[in-house]
């Protein structure tokens, strides 16, 4: 017999896992998440701990999902974060049971809108998030660039200056956590981030431990910024070596420029010398930068697509 509860924090982390690491944890992209991991994510500021789910038949843990209802934004938009089912078990109605008892939660607390993310190849989640009359409203891409095929004289800002961030100062934490949110404003999905959530995620967060940030300066100004991460479980696992362009971002004003070339290329030279082969990042294929194309200027080339669907539930 199927019963779907909600999750006890404190308590049902091992069930949760259980699943999660079957379901992504085997994916090239992810790696499987530690006991230790997931309870440092759960302290993240704008972790939300309500509207979590396990879906259980006789006894046993076989599926997951969080309707995540974000407390800092002021859209009543709720998401549907994480979605997974064993493999043994989907295509018996454990998916429709999950998708149903979060779509119910969220609009229990309000929510007008319900926006869910799925892989691209997932053509069973795809259908599914289709038939519940969700739209799709963007795509994502997952792109990979070798570091050994590393080009220059592309473009760069030769004017800008590279500035480290010092992640013990609390002044450049708060420059860029306002570089971020003035960068990102009018791009989908974007709510401002409070500077406790910049904070936790240079100096706390389990996954990327190894973090390096620069502010690119122009007489003497920040006017934009990137960072790099290497998640050393990831590599472990994966027997890869692999390192991230965490975030990048310019002012609108100084944009097209070279000042992103100028970024993106000082971090992926970081990564390579720091023995890295292949560097990863995420991008909004519809942003309003067109970013994705200088990420493809600089190497990059997709490796997995996502596509992101919203649904009305007022």
């Amino acid at each position: 017999m199927l019963k779907l509860r909600r999750f006890v924090q404190g308590t049902d982390e091992i069930n949760w896992l259980a699943v999660w690491n079957e379901v992504y944890g085997k994916r090239w992209d992810f790696a499987p998440m530690t006991l230790d991991e997931m309870r440092a994510t759960e302290k993240a500021p704008d972790f939300e701990v309500e509207g979590r789910f396990i879906a259980e038949l006789d006894g046993k843990p076989v599926g997951i999902v969080h309707a995540y209802g974000d407390k800092l934004r002021e859209e009543k938009k709720g998401f549907v974060r994480v979605f997974g089912v064993l493999p043994e078990f989907r295509g018996r109605g454990v998916e429709e049971r999950l998708a149903a008892v979060a779509l119910e939660e969220l609009q229990r607390r309000g929510m007008m809108i319900v926006q869910s993310s799925a892989d691209d190849e997932r053509q069973e989640i795809v259908r599914l998030r289709e038939g519940l009359g969700f739209k799709l409203v963007r795509r994502f891409s997952l792109m990979t660039a070798d570091l050994a095929a590393l080009r220059s004289s592309i473009g760069e800002n030769t004017k800008v200056v590279l500035k480290p961030l010092q992640k013990d100062s609390n002044e450049d934490l708060k420059t860029l956590n306002r570089l971020d949110n003035e960068c990102f404003k009018e791009h989908f999905n974007h709510r401002p981030n409070p500077l406790e959530r910049t904070v936790y995620f240079v100096r706390e967060d389990p996954f990327l431990k190894i973090q390096e940030w620069f502010f690119a300066m122009l007489n003497g100004k920040p006017v934009g910024y990137v960072g790099t991460g290497i998640d050393e479980g990831y590599n472990k696992a994966k027997n890869a070596k692999c390192g991230w362009i965490v975030d990048i971002g310019v002012l609108k004003p100084y944009r097209r420029t070279g000042i992103g070339t100028k970024l993106i290329l000082h971090a992926m030279n970081l990564l390579k010398d720091k023995g890295m082969t292949t560097a990863m990042l995420g991008v909004d294929d519809w942003n309003v930068t067109k970013a994705i194309l200088l990420y493809e200027k600089v190497g990059f080339k997709v490796a997995r697509k996502d596509v992101a669907y919203e649904k009305s539930i007022e």
